[in-house]
């Protein structure tokens, strides 16, 4: 069976500023940067994470027995658990492009609400997306929609503070919170392309509902572009 790796303490490869953020760059396995822990010095942060290894990344609650083991065994694929809520996501070397928001207890962007945390977040996404020349993009504020394939895999639920695009998910933000703050995961697709994970899960039907629920931003927006553009919408407020 695949293994359900729990993550180690990995360090920054890089980091920088831009803005009031503190920009930190990680790269490892999945799991390890999953790990990772929300510091307690009070600093607002963006960490850019690149898994060196595809894997599936599965929701905190969610049933292993959703991927096929012996299938992502058999093609070297790891399975691993994040600790904030959601469903499966394929994560490999440049996709797609994820980028961490971490907001410490008593930052302006703080918010005692859960649901509520998540919208400044978004809307951040979606005037960074617009600055880099992605109009159009709408920040979902509503209650959790569930969408066929949504009990299996992320980008087929809308949750809130999520980004769409044509009604297709462009971001997807998961929330993970501790006495230091809170940590929104958040994945961005280069392109949209189902397929790999699909090809992991036990349910194989689910992959013709995926291809309509997700989009990229394309290859021509660099990471640090888009760690950038967010920055400074998040500045803005």
């Amino acid at each position: 069976m695949s293994r359900i790796s729990s993550g180690s303490p990995v360090g920054p490869i890089s980091s920088s500023t831009a803005g009031s953020w503190a920009v930190e760059r990680f790269r490892g396995a999945a799991g390890d940067l999953h790990a990772l822990q929300v510091p307690d010095d009070g600093a607002r942060r963006l960490w850019v994470l690149e898994a060196t290894a595809p894997a599936v990344v599965l929701g905190s609650a969610q049933r292993s027995e959703v991927v096929d083991a012996e299938a992502a065994r058999a093609v070297g694929v790891e399975v691993v658990r994040r600790r904030s809520g959601g469903g499966a996501v394929w994560v490999a070397p440049g996709e797609p492009h994820w980028v961490d928001v971490v907001v410490p207890r008593g930052d302006p962007l703080w918010h005692d609400d859960v649901g509520r945390a998540f919208l400044p977040v978004g809307r951040a996404w979606r005037r960074a997306l617009a600055e880099l020349g992605i109009p159009g993009a709408e920040v979902h504020d509503g209650a959790l929609v569930c969408r066929p394939g949504g009990a299996v895999a992320c980008f087929a639920t809308i949750g809130p503070g999520e980004v769409l695009l044509d009604g297709r998910k462009v971001v997807g933000i998961s929330q993970r919170r501790t006495r230091a703050g809170a940590r929104f995961q958040c994945a961005v697709p280069v392109r949209w392309d189902p397929a790999p994970l699909a090809a992991l899960l036990a349910d194989g039907s689910v992959g013709a509902e995926l291809a309509a629920v997700g989009a990229g931003i394309g290859e021509g927006i660099a990471v640090d572009e888009l760690v950038a553009a967010l920055a400074t919408a998040l500045d803005a407020g």
